[in-house]
C-alpha cells in the first residue's frame, strides 16, 4: 500500500514518521505533495521558475534535516512547510541584493517608520494571534491551510477529504469571528 495522507494520520502523522524514524517513505509522500505547491508558491511571490525549483528542493531538504523541530501542537505541516519557504525566500532576495517583494514603503520624506505606527501594528498583529487562538480547532485549522498553507479550499477538501462546503462554511465563519473580534476590540 502507497505512503498517503490518507492512510496514515494525515501529514501530520507523515511528518511525525520522518522526525521519529527518519522514514523515506513518508518523506516521499510530503515531497510528492508540497514540492509543486512551495514551487507555485514561490513563483506566486515573484521568484523566476529556477530558482523556486531550486529553493524548493532546498525547502524540502530542510524539511529532511530539521525533522527533528517539527512540533505538531505548535503547528501544522503546511504551516510549517510554508514558514521555511517564505524564510528561504526572503534570503534569496538578500542574497541576490534584490528588494523584497513585501518591502513596504512608508511614505513622507522619512526613512523611519513613525514609532506610533509601528507600535499600532504589533498590537494588532498580538490581537489577531490571540483572535486566532480562540478560534475553535476547526475552523483555525482551515484558516491556516487556506491563508498561511496558501491552499485553495478545492485543495483543502483534497488534502482533509472533507466536502468542499464545509471548508468554504468553516473559513467564512472563522473570517466572521475574526472580524468581529478585531472591530469589537
Amino acid at each position: 500500500m502507497a505512503v498517503t495522507a490518507e492512510t496514515g494520520d494525515g501529514w501530520a502523522g507523515l511528518m511525525t514518521a520522518v522526525r521519529d524514524r527518519q522514514d523515506r517513505a513518508a518523506f516521499a509522500a510530503l515531497f510528492r505533495h508540497f514540492a509543486p505547491r512551495v514551487k507555485a508558491f514561490l513563483i506566486k511571490s515573484g521568484t523566476d521558475a529556477a530558482q523556486a525549483e531550486e529553493c524548493a528542493q532546498d525547502v524540502m531538504a530542510t524539511l529532511w534535516q530539521k525533522a527533528h523541530l517539527f512540533d505538531p501542537a505548535r503547528a501544522s505541516v503546511a504551516t510549517w512547510v510554508f514558514t521555511i519557504a517564505r524564510n528561504r525566500r526572503i534570503d534569496m532576495a538578500r542574497r541576490d541584493r534584490r528588494p523584497e517583494p513585501e518591502t513596504l514603503v512608508w511614505g513622507g520624506d522619512s526613512i523611519e517608520p513613525d514609532q506610533a505606527e509601528v507600535y499600532e501594528v504589533a498590537q494588532e498583529s498580538r490581537r489577531l494571534a490571540a483572535a486566532l487562538s480562540d478560534l475553535p480547532e476547526k475552523q483555525r485549522t482551515m484558516i491556516q491551510r487556506a491563508f498561511y498553507g496558501d491552499l485553495t479550499h478545492s485543495e483543502i477538501a483534497a488534502e482533509t477529504g472533507l466536502p468542499l462546503g464545509t471548508i468554504k462554511s468553516r473559513i467564512r465563519l472563522a473570517l466572521d469571528r475574526l472580524r468581529a473580534r478585531m472591530t469589537d476590540e
